[in-house]
């Protein structure tokens, strides 16, 4: 039985993974830890859950928790995975891995080190949407890949407004970068799982708003290890009441685009037509990767596919993207 420990209980805990711990076969949560204990303990309350701690230590170091969630914003991520693993507890880490491709390196090392195994959120690995796409382009109905496309754009949150109390996802010290680090790390990740390891990159970077002090917009060239080539581009500036969400990819005998966030229809082009494709996502979104994680700790499974090698490898291409 793995039971759980949470650092970090904030909105991601509530519906996307939260729930899906207790949900799982052979999972639960029996402690969650917030730097503000009244948050933790209404957490706590609100979900069913034994304790609540204000302190990470205390968490790590209770022996009724035997695998820990990081779920904090990546600036300390390395921090409590560390910790976490010193104790001899596996972790399974939000996205994106780290605040930097070296703090990556150094979770995986001590991974290494101790044998205790580290894993990433990166669910959309496990969902029948990306799967259906990933099934498509392996059987071969677009034929060889031509290329592969990121199309990104959004306006501006509301509280990016707000100079005086941004949100963390555009502090570098808290988020390792801008909105690119939080989202783009999803789109990047995805391509890792469906074409192989990106082992050429460039990138620019630039800040058109002003708004924040990190980048607003964002462009690269890619290459994957299969020859494949690849671009992207991704602005957080993007008029009011626009958005783009595209992902394109062509080859000798067909086009397939889907999109990475609003799961519109996947459309797949070829000689014979336009095929849509229609995939359901679970209550709880991350939950078939928490239940990969659950049956490959209690002994029974295969490693699942989000783990700290494959994730590292994301922060890499958007370290080298963003000039680092």
């Amino acid at each position: 039985m793995v039971h759980w420990g949470f650092i970090g209980c904030g909105a991601v805990t509530e519906k996307k993974s939260g729930p899906a711990f207790s949900k799982v076969t052979g999972s639960d949560v029996v402690a969650v830890m917030r730097r503000d204990g009244e948050k933790a303990k209404d957490y706590a309350r609100r979900h069913g859950i034994g304790k609540w701690y204000d302190n990470a230590d205390d968490l790590i170091h209770d022996p009724q928790v035997n695998a820990v969630y990081v779920a904090t914003p990546p600036g300390s991520h390395v921090e409590y995975a560390v910790a976490a693993m010193k104790a001899g507890k596996p972790v399974y880490v939000e996205k994106p891995m780290a605040a930097s491709y070296e703090e990556c390196l150094q979770i995986n090392r001590l991974s290494e080190e101790t044998g205790v195994p580290c894993f990433v959120a990166y669910y959309r690995r496990t969902l029948p949407y990306f799967l259906r796409v990933k099934q498509l382009i392996d059987e071969g109905l677009l034929g060889d890949i031509s290329t592969v496309q990121i199309r990104f754009a959004i306006p501006p949150y509301e509280e990016d407004y707000n100079g005086k109390n941004l949100p963390w996802r555009v502090k570098k010290e808290i988020a390792g970068a801008g909105y690119f680090y939080d989202l783009a790390s999803h789109q990047l990740d995805l391509l890792d799982y469906l074409f192989g390891e990106i082992t050429d990159v460039c990138g620019f970077t630039h800040n058109v708003a002003g708004l924040y002090d990190v980048e607003d917009s964002v462009t690269a060239a890619f290459r994957f290890k299969s020859g494949v080539a690849g671009s992207g581009s991704w602005s957080f500036v993007a008029p009011v009441n626009t958005r783009t969400d595209l992902i394109d990819i062509s080859g000798t005998k067909g086009r397939l685009t889907c999109a990475t966030f609003d799961f519109s229809p996947i459309l797949l082009e070829t000689a014979a037509g336009v095929q849509e494709f229609h995939e359901k996502n679970p209550e709880n979104i991350q939950y078939y990767l928490v239940e990969s994680i659950v049956n490959y700790l209690n002994g029974h499974g295969n490693i699942p596919v989000s783990t700290g090698i494959s994730a590292a490898r994301t922060n890499w291409v958007m370290d080298k993207i963003l000039g680092r």
